[in-house]
């Protein structure tokens, strides 16, 4: 693994703040997880999982902790988590602490605060972000929103996001803003951009400064899992933590 196989957020966090989202390559997985999968729940060798997650744990401070994602709207602390817990977020004070969500399509959004005491990490496909994992979020990081700035990694695009009239309603229905978010594309279909979503919700917590966005898994299959595109897909991971 090396620094051509991960994404260093751009973002104005303070220099204590670390984070890096992997990419697909790096690892020891072959065929459709090639190469770097670090999920254990997707049909993948779990000697190759075990030795992809080394590979990623030797750039960082501590094991990470990580979570079993369920598309929903809790949030744990990471600090002193060392067993998986079920939730879709994770928030870290301490230094060395690393909050990591697992992603193939869903957007990872990663959250600190101006002062370099606290941060977070959020998985947030369409149904997490309608069920509120962002407000969650932002609300168990304790500190003023206006003082957190955050960043948006890898997702499926908006021109790759089919979904249903549900999904428009789901948040049509809690924001009429949100239908900017949706551009029709058939009887029923819209297109649906998780990365305006994400904006809209944190905005409505009172987060201003986002920054990334439009990174598209499904179109990059050289650098992205894509579990929309392949179907059978391994999962990278979105992960910040505090250094010393």
């Amino acid at each position: 693994m090396s620094e051509a196989d991960w994404i260093v957020p751009h973002w104005p966090a303070p220099s204590r703040v670390k984070a890096l989202v992997t990419t697909r390559n790096g690892g020891i997985s072959t065929g459709a997880y090639a190469s770097l999968n670090l999920g254990e729940r997707v049909d993948d060798d779990p000697t190759a999982v075990r030795r992809n997650r080394d590979i990623l744990r030797s750039r960082l401070p501590a094991e990470p902790a990580w979570l079993r994602q369920v598309h929903g709207n809790r949030v744990v602390q990471a600090d002193g988590l060392h067993q998986p817990v079920e939730a879709d977020a994770a928030v870290a004070r301490q230094a060395g602490s690393v909050c990591a969500v697992m992603i193939a399509d869903c957007l990872p959004v990663l959250l600190a605060d101006r002062d370099g005491t606290v941060v977070a990490a959020a998985h947030a496909g369409w149904r997490g972000l309608a069920a509120g994992v962002l407000e969650n979020t932002v609300k168990a990081m304790d500190v003023p929103p206006v003082r957190l700035v955050a960043w948006l990694g890898p997702a499926i695009g908006p021109g790759a996001f089919e979904v249903g009239d549900e999904v428009r309603e789901a948040f049509v229905s809690v924001d009429p803003a949100a239908a900017t978010a949706f551009v029709p594309h058939a009887p029923g279909k819209w297109l649906a951009d998780l990365f305006t979503l994400a904006r809209q919700r944190l905005a409505l917590t009172g987060v201003t400064h986002v920054h990334g966005g439009g990174l598209c898994t499904v179109s990059d299959p050289q650098r992205f899992f894509s579990h929309r595109r392949d179907k059978l897909s391994g999962r990278m991971a979105a992960l910040v933590w505090l250094a010393p």
